[in-house]
This record gives C-alpha cells, structure tokens and sequence, in this order.
C-alpha cells in the first residue's frame, strides 16, 4: 500500500505538473487516497468516505477530500465531473498497470517498462485483470492522451523507482 501510495502522489505530481495545475495539492491526494483502505478493507461501498471524513476533520483542503472521496464513485453513487476528480482516478489506477508491466519484465524495473507496453496491456483484459482500465481512460477527459498520459506516468513512477521498489 505505501508503494501505491508514492507512485499515485509521483504520477499525480506529474499529471498537475503537465496541466499546469497545483503540484502539491495533486499530490496530497495521490499519497492519501487509500488512507482508509485497512479500515474499510477496500469495501467498495464504503472506501474513501472514511479517508474523507478524516481528512475533513483534519482541515484538509475541500478539493483534495473530494477528489479523493470520489475516486471511487461506487461509494458516493454519483459520477465524477472534475478535472481532479478524473486525474486522480485515472493515476492511481495507472500505478496498478505498470507496476504488473513492470513485474513480467526479466528485471522486473519500471525503468524497462515503455509506455507503448503499458498502453498495449490496456487491451488485455486479462492482464491485471483487476485494473479498471475505464478508469484509466479518464485521462482523455483532462485532455491527455492515453499514450502521452503512460508515458508520464511511467516516467513518474521511474523517478522514485527505489522508494517503489521497482
């Protein structure tokens, strides 16, 4: 989880980075995203309410508690609508699939992994077949490419490859 954790606050430093958004908010919400995942064993109904209202409390900026509460809509029963909201889901979900690209590499580095590869594997439903590759594609609703928006999060990810342990 602490690895998900880093590489989702890389890649959505990256993302804001790209979109000339605020670095360090983006980020906050890709280290914190999963914060209450322990506690609601990832229940689908209920994962990110929790991380939410803790942060609330903690006097965390709204937008990073909303994108954060909404990265999964399964629990607020409404759809995301920001440009946050869609890049959070979007990268940390990323994370999952080049970390498994990663694994069925020879090294097993994400400084081998191409975003070519990345983008290949979106296709094989099969492949990390957990990875909810629509999520991904909300990329293309903040105006990023799928296989511009790999490749920045491969980069991301290549960046704190040690601290990943990738």
């Amino acid at each position: 989880m602490i690895a998900h954790s880093l590489a989702s606050e890389a890649v959505l430093r990256a993302v804001a980075r790209h979109l000339g958004r605020d670095e360090e908010k983006w980020a906050q919400a890709g280290m914190l995203h999963d914060l209450d995942v322990e506690v609601t064993h990832a229940e689908p109904t209920v994962h990110g309410l929790e991380t939410a209202r803790i942060l609330s409390e903690m006097g965390i900026d709204a937008d990073v508690v909303d994108a954060i509460k909404m990265h999964n809509e399964m629990a607020t029963g409404f759809e995301r609508t920001t440009e946050f909201q869609h890049a959070l889901a979007a990268g940390e979900t990323i994370t999952g699939l080049i970390t498994a690209t990663a694994m069925v590499y020879p090294d097993r580095k994400v400084a081998s992994v191409k975003p070519k590869s990345v983008v290949k594997r979106m296709k094989e439903k099969a492949f990390a077949a957990s990875v909810k590759r629509e999520n991904i594609l909300e990329c293309e609703m903040i105006g990023i490419p799928i296989d511009e928006f790999a490749a920045i999060a491969v980069e991301a990810m290549a960046g704190i490859a040690d601290d990943i342990g990738l």
